[in-house]
């Protein structure tokens, strides 16, 4: 039997769309032999559809379109994932009555549809519905309450979606036992460091355990702060890989389950995958958002060198506007690295200085502050002139803002609100400081296109600076970014306390200082920006802590 693993980035809510693309892939898959041709966990709709999937009309145009890919499917079966109503009440449309599985009316199920040669066969429901991190199922689905296994040829094929085949092997067991030849997996599962691994070790050791084939498909794409990065494969019953799809990209596999080919494993290079992970949520967030282009402002230092370069490889130089805003404590130094980068990036910049806007900010504000000491006021009136600035030029031409912090800023509050934290997208505020320069030094090694040594060597090594005031650097009142980053990625990604972060050798008045930091700051990253998730923890919707919060690690 011939099995098609289509690996499609589909886009929330353009119902028609994917299934315009899926038809196509079908299309072609039947055209090509193949018998199977599977899809992504709600490839229909997109994942994740969140409270649309409380809008009758939503739910009604899947069910239209689903209908679409019946009537497509002569001569082919088809696995892919709906969102299927289980009450037939949804006509008349207008039928009042709540939408959430919680409440009498519509019971919904994230299910995967199998039709064959022109009918609808039937469903599989998901079994197990995530409501950790940025997954909130149970809001509007209901569990599965059966395990079916559907016959195509000489194979009996059972199904599972996404999570099933990470908590438990009860699902694959209970298709086994039904009379289950092989598993297809369905997903929409997001990337963070080091997932796709995890992913493919613990697929490979339920097929041993099982004993039995397990064919993964993954969507591919950017969603808001989410990115999938598809690598769809396939594993034998003796937990040998034999098939695999290209990651950050669209794919469609053939696997012959007659012809059983073992593939050689890959070793994943992860500034790669952190960078292309990066550049396909900014693209696809443009593009699916429709901005013809970004703007964002460029300082001389890492963290704005960093967002033009994913900037400039997401959407070419063409769509990226450059603004240099340079203030009374801008370094000559900085000024020339930011034309040197722009230079580099084949792009001219925009060149705005801000002192005179700054002068009279001081001039208006002199007497209210008349006798007190310079302090992060006035540092702050500086970012918040040029923040004005890229939302002046963001409004009048339509452009898209990125904002330039990252991680490490974002959890001590070291970025400006209604300042360098103003835009629409946070590009690298799940990226740590540490690794914003080992992506620096991944784009100078392998480069844009065919250009390499993009960022100049001075900017890499220079201390980092906000430059808001005389001779500042971050390290003034900050530890030094390799000790942060480690009290970050223990009290945020791992939700350690004080104590235990202590006993790992840190010093405890420097331990206190920096979780005071990431606490008291809640406040300003509730109002940040949607950032693109590369960690297992990002700040945003899969870190949901109360702004009021007496408590104290």
């Amino acid at each position: 039997m011939m099995i098609g693993l289509a690996q499609i980035n589909s886009l929330v809510g353009d119902i028609k769309g994917n299934t315009d693309k899926i038809i196509a892939h079908i299309k072609r898959a039947r055209k090509d032999g193949i018998d199977l041709v599977v899809f992504p966990e709600l490839a229909i709709c997109g994942y994740p559809p969140k409270d649309l999937l409380q809008k009758k009309d939503f739910l009604y145009e899947i069910l239209k379109n689903i209908n679409r890919i019946v009537k497509n499917s002569e001569g082919i079966a088809v696995i892919i994932g709906i969102v299927e109503v289980s009450s037939k009440a949804l006509k008349p449309i207008n039928y009042d009555v709540s939408m959430s599985a919680h409440f009498p009316g519509y019971m919904l199920n994230n299910s995967a549809a199998f039709i064959s040669n022109g009918k609808f066969i039937g469903t599989q429901a998901k079994t197990y519905l995530p409501t950790y991190d940025i997954f909130d199922e149970q809001r509007y689905f209901v569990p599965a309450k059966d395990s079916h296994v559907f016959r195509l040829k000489d194979k009996m094929i059972g199904i599972t979606i996404c999570e099933d085949i990470w908590v438990d092997d009860k699902p694959i067991q209970r298709l086994k036992q039904n009379g289950a030849d092989l598993i297809i997996n369905i997903s929409s599962s997001p990337f963070y460091i080091d997932k796709y691994k995890v992913r493919k070790f613990l697929v490979r050791q339920r097929t041993i355990k099982n004993k039995i084939p397990i064919f993964y498909v993954n969507l591919v794409g950017g969603q808001d702060d989410l990115v999938f990065d598809g690598g769809s494969f396939g594993y034998n019953e003796k937990g040998k890989l034999i098939a695999s799809a290209k990651r950050f990209e669209e794919d469609f596999v053939v696997i012959d389950t007659d012809k059983i080919k073992v593939v050689k494993e890959t070793r994943e290079n992860k500034d790669a995958e952190i960078y292309n992970g990066l550049v396909l949520g900014l693209k696809d967030y443009v593009e699916k958002n429709s901005f013809k282009k970004v703007v964002l402002g460029l300082s001389g230092g890492i963290d704005s060198a960093l967002v033009a370069c994913l900037a400039v490889e997401a959407l070419g130089s063409d769509r990226v506007e450059l603004v240099m805003m340079p203030g009374p404590y801008s370094s000559e130094s900085s000024i020339k690295d930011a034309l040197e980068l722009s230079h580099n990036l084949g792009l001219a910049p925009l060149l705005i200085p801000i002192n005179d806007i700054y002068d009279s900010y001081l001039r208006t504000l002199r007497s209210e502050f008349k006798g007190l000491p310079f302090n992060s006021t006035e540092e702050n009136i500086q970012a918040r002139i040029r923040g004005n600035i890229l939302m002046a030029l963001s409004n009048k031409f339509g452009y898209l803002l990125l904002t330039t912090g990252n991680k490490s800023e974002m959890a001590v509050g070291y970025t400006t609100l209604y300042g360098d934290m103003a835009g629409g997208l946070a590009v690298i505020s799940d990226v740590p400081k540490n690794i914003v320069y080992r992506l620096c030094k991944y784009i100078n090694q392998y480069g844009i296109g065919l250009e390499k040594n993009i960022i100049p060597k001075s900017v890499l090594v220079k201390a980092p600076s906000a430059e808001l005031r005389a001779n500042q650097t971050d390290q003034d009142d900050l530890p030094s970014y390799n000790t942060l980053d480690k009290i970050l990625h223990y009290y945020i990604e791992e939700n350690q306390g004080k104590e235990a972060i202590v006993k790992k050798g840190f010093s405890r008045r420097i331990v206190e200082d920096i979780i005071h930091r990431i606490d008291h700051n809640e406040y300003k990253r509730f109002q940040a920006p949607l950032g693109i998730k590369i960690t297992p923890k990002a700040f945003g919707f899969g870190r949901r802590m109360p702004i009021t919060n007496a408590f104290k690690s």
